[in-house]
């Protein structure tokens, strides 16, 4: 269904409610580290390794805020820097198997969370949910590709 056949005020109101849901889910994550940190490793665990710069972008931040974060993630191990083999020139940022294991612990504590608060709708609504999950996925998939432009 294209968006001229929703109803009128339907893509508003559906908007709202996923935004303030992804917000009121960011608030509850944990505090350990910056969104922008934990958005760089959840972009480098979905997209590979990619070049300070391409991660500048995608984040929303300057070039030198990026190297500077690099910098503090790859004195955590989270991160580490290595030569593109197609590129000599090209450093390119990868997840080290610690940066990993990060990702995928914050990713299940928010499913966790999610679970607990679906484990209270109702029969009707959970299969609502489940009749909407494709939806979902590809609305994900959008959001990717326009946040984080093509893979390199």
């Amino acid at each position: 269904m294209s968006r001229q056949a929703t109803a009128p005020g339907a893509s508003a109101a559906i908007g709202a409610a996923l935004y303030g849901l992804a917000t009121r889910a960011a608030r509850r994550l944990p505090r350990d580290m910056s969104l922008t940190s934990a958005a760089t490793l959840a972009t480098l665990d979905r997209t590979g390794p990619r070049r300070i710069t391409d991660l500048a972008a995608v984040e929303g931040v300057t070039q030198p805020a990026m190297t500077a974060l690099v910098r503090v993630l790859e004195e955590s191990g989270l991160v580490e820097r290595r030569g593109d083999a197609s590129d000599k020139r090209v450093t390119l940022v990868c997840l080290t198997e610690a940066g990993a294991a990060y990702v995928r612990a914050r990713r299940q504590a928010g499913v966790h969370a999610f679970e607990r608060l679906i484990d209270e709708l109702s029969g009707a609504e959970v299969k609502t949910l489940v009749a909407a999950l494709p939806a979902l996925k590809h609305l994900a998939e959008l959001e990717s590709r326009h946040r984080e432009g093509p893979k390199p």
